[in-house]
């Protein structure tokens, strides 16, 4: 499910807006919808794919982007924040906003309960628009699995997943990413705190 609509504007006007604000928002065909924030645990799967593709990719023309990192979708207009870019060769920006991104050759979503649906569907379709791209990864946070969707010679995209005591293959960089290391939690169980009213 897509977020509601919070205004209409002009990608200009949108670029502006997104200098000024503490809040992420995704742009499209002229509307501009919040972001919401991650759970922890949605946090945590990033964080874990972006050290361990940082650490893969040392010393390679590789540059690994957090979920700061703006993509713009030129084909279809959209302009989003994925929680893991990554750009092999050369850094290429938009035009019209030198801060997107426009040439990734692999994006990462961490899939959650309110985001699921648009990241398989809707959004996953602009970013196949994307010349550069090759793999495109869902992390699931309900069960410990990887999807990998890659792009084929004959640019169909092809599925392969990968759950713990498995490696999910990132055929693009050269990567493979262990999946029992990205869920690996050493903390302990998370416990609620009652704060006191004052």
């Amino acid at each position: 499910m897509h977020p509601k609509t919070i205004a209409r504007m002009s990608y200009v006007e949108y670029v502006a807006l997104e200098t000024s604000s503490d809040v992420r928002h995704e742009f499209l065909e002229g509307e501009v919808f919040a972001m919401a924030g991650g759970t922890p645990e949605h946090a945590a799967l990033a964080a874990a794919i972006i050290g361990e593709l940082r650490t893969a990719l040392r010393g390679r023309p590789c540059r690994v982007y957090s979920s700061d990192a703006r993509v713009r979708v030129r084909e279809t207009g959209l302009a989003t924040y994925p929680d893991v870019t990554v750009v092999f060769g050369r850094l290429e920006t938009d035009v019209e906003d030198p801060d997107a991104i426009t040439n990734p050759v692999l994006l990462v979503e961490v899939l959650s309960e309110s985001t699921e649906a648009y990241d398989r569907g809707t959004k996953a379709a602009h970013y196949r628009k994307l010349a550069s791209l090759r793999e495109y990864v869902l992390v699931c946070q309900d069960e410990r699995r990887i999807e990998v969707f890659r792009r084929t010679e004959h640019d169909r995209w092809e599925l392969t997943e990968a759950r713990p005591g498995k490696h999910a293959e990132l055929e693009s960089l050269g990567v493979s990413l262990d999946v029992s290391l990205i869920y690996e939690n050493s903390l302990p169980p998370a416990e609620p705190t009652r704060t006191e009213a004052g």
